[in-house]
């Protein structure tokens, strides 16, 4: 067992933490609570663990709340009745990320480990843990409210292709056991939930709550949303046997994702009609310094204390989050879909703030270990004009070329960066989030000497040895498909990073990642890939399989094999034998001397 001293405190206070039991409660003279959440992961009290956020921040707005991490969904239940009826609702999580994911690699083998469970070891959540948390609750509580969020719910409001099923299935909010689901970033809608319910509103007036989804009776009216219209998706049933239909509805979806006044989507499913709300506009950076100074400990509960360590603690215990969303649109990922592509970020007050406070944790020994976001280089890079966005639908600000209407000046993130540098017992402040490098690769590098400084600031100070950069792939119709900039962009990068590697005197090496049977690529694609990289003498280990994520664009041309903006056919590596022969074939032909050569020579 790992010895715990270097990572806890000698002394703390239990209530420091949200209760999590009875006697905890009863330690707070509780003897019920207004909100009682279950969460798929182990309950550490940190910004970066959405379940521990989504308590404070009801915290503060005065409510008593309490958190179930990992409960038992396989014998009597007794996790979910052991701390009563919460007066107000209940709220389910399948914690940081989507249980399938979690739970199985991209060729649906079960995997053995759990990064947010103690030990990582697997087995403490079940699959669909959102569905099966609520189910288990409705049974047992039928005249609670449930309300559902994270990842996992927000990428399945409405009906999806399912990878591990391999078929599109309805919303979450199809089986009535979820009254509310709530998308994106749960603070502003689980704030006004919670203060309407506390006033006593019935489910009519909760559903004018903006950034929701929720069951609509077959029969009973929509509530109408002002200034905003209400688009018709094909229902579940005719996007479940059509393909061509199900692609359709894919661009409503992400087009709707993408710009500042979003229509409301309603879908027709089995049980009723899904519909989900249009969502707030992006946060204020007052609202993001108010969500991350909110008193966290930083720490799993003690429960976890004498057990083996969580590796996603371990791993995020040092770390700082600058800002959220991400306009890079990348077909593959899921964060406009959740988080949004408009960039909100935090103030450098709040950012600095936080640094002091790392740097008196246990253990800490001068090392912050990423300084971050979704993109590490987009804080601060806000539209000019906001008004511009409120109709734009384009999914990425930066393919196939830069929006005017963005500013990617990194000038205000190289200060932040020379004052965390500043900050006393930081010894070094690491970048470890990928980056965007099309961000200081384009055409204004030669209006703004900024985007020309940041490259040479990361790469001498920020650097922890390996810097990660996601190029994803070297042919140029699958980084197209993929959203992702030309590959002369690494080459680009490479002789940078290079050249300020030799001018501080650094040995430090530069980690590509790579992505495998993507929509577009074909077996030749990876042998090309393979062929480019070695002749450059990339340390290409980074490759991963593909996996069709919901709501991304890549599983919607996974599952169709259209594209959904041009409904034209693209090729898709769909058998398991498929896909591991190309990953495989790469790491084969990379070490082929004489195929690489040949490839380089031509």
């Amino acid at each position: 067992m790992t010895d715990t001293k270097q990572y806890y405190p000698d002394h703390y206070r239990l209530t420091e933490w949200l209760p999590t039991t009875k006697k905890e409660m009863a330690d707070r003279d509780w003897d019920q609570v207004d909100v009682i959440l279950f969460s798929g992961d182990a309950y550490v009290d940190h910004p970066a663990f959405g379940a521990a956020v989504i308590g404070r921040i009801l915290e503060k707005e005065g409510y008593r709340v309490a958190i179930v991490p990992q409960p038992n969904w396989r014998d009597d239940l007794r996790d979910f009745t052991k701390l009563g009826k919460p007066r107000l609702f209940f709220g389910v999580t399948a914690g940081n990320m989507d249980s399938m994911i979690n739970h199985y690699t991209a060729n649906r083998r079960l995997r053995s480990n759990d990064a947010y469970s103690a030990g990582n070891k697997a087995g403490f959540r079940p699959d669909r843990a959102v569905s099966t948390y609520s189910t288990i609750i409705k049974r047992l509580y039928p005249d609670s409210l449930i309300i559902a969020g994270g990842i996992e719910a927000s990428l399945r409001r409405l009906a999806h292709y399912d990878y591990w099923d391999n078929r599109v299935n309805p919303s979450l909010v199809d089986t009535m056991n979820i009254d509310f689901l709530v998308y994106g970033n749960g603070e502003r809608p689980i704030i006004e939930l919670a203060k309407m319910i506390s006033e006593g509103n019935d489910k009519t007036i909760l559903r004018r709550v903006p950034q929701v989804a929720y069951p609509l009776p077959f029969g009973e009216p929509s509530e109408e949303w002002p200034q905003r219209e209400t688009l018709s998706l094909y229902p579940y049933r005719e996007v479940s046997a059509d393909k061509t239909k199900y692609a359709l509805n894919f661009r409503i979806i992400e087009e709707q994702s993408n710009v500042m006044e979003t229509a409301r989507l309603l879908q027709p499913h089995d049980h009723c009609q899904v519909v989900v709300n249009p969502p707030y506009g992006p946060p204020s950076m007052s609202e993001m310094d108010t969500w991350h100074d909110l008193p966290y400990t930083r720490l799993p509960h003690p429960r976890y204390w004498t057990k083996p360590l969580i590796p996603a603690f371990e791993m995020i215990r040092f770390s700082i989050n600058l800002h959220r969303g991400c306009f890079g649109g990348c077909s593959f990922c899921t964060i406009s879909a959740h988080q949004g592509k408009h960039v909100s970020s935090r103030s450098e007050h709040s950012v600095l703030a936080e640094i002091r406070q790392v740097s008196k944790m246990p253990g800490f020994k001068g090392y912050i270990s990423d300084i971050g976001g979704p993109s590490a280089n987009m804080y601060r890079m806000e539209p000019f004009d906001p008004k511009k966005c409120q109709r734009c639908r384009r999914p990425s600000c930066i393919f196939p070329g830069i929006c005017k209407n963005i500013n990617i000046s990194p000038k205000e993130l190289i200060s932040l960066m020379k004052k965390i540098r500043e900050v006393p017992g930081i010894k070094k402040a690491f970048v470890s989030s990928g980056i965007r490098y099309d961000l200081f690769l384009n055409a204004r590098t030669a209006e703004d000497s900024s985007i020309r400084e940041y490259p040479k600031e990361l790469i001498a100070h920020h650097v922890s040895g390996r810097l990660k950069v996601a190029p994803e792939h070297t042919r140029e119709h699958v980084l197209r498909i993929m959203r992702k900039p030309l590959f002369s962009k690494f080459y680009e990068l490479k002789r940078i990073f290079e050249e300020v590697n030799r001018k501080n005197n650094l040995r430090q090496e530069l980690i590509p990642y790579f992505i495998s049977s993507h929509p577009g690529c074909t077996l030749e694609d990876m042998a090309e890939l393979a062929a480019e990289t070695q002749a450059i003498h990339l340390n290409t280990d980074q490759v991963q399989d593909f996996t069709p994520t919901p709501m991304t664009l890549s599983a919607a041309i996974y599952h169709t094999g259209l594209d959904p903006y041009t409904l034209k056919p693209v090729y898709v590596a769909r058998k398991p034998e498929e896909k591991l022969e190309q990953k495989s074939l790469f790491f084969k032909l990379k070490h082929v001397k004489g195929h690489t050569n040949q490839r380089h020579n031509r």
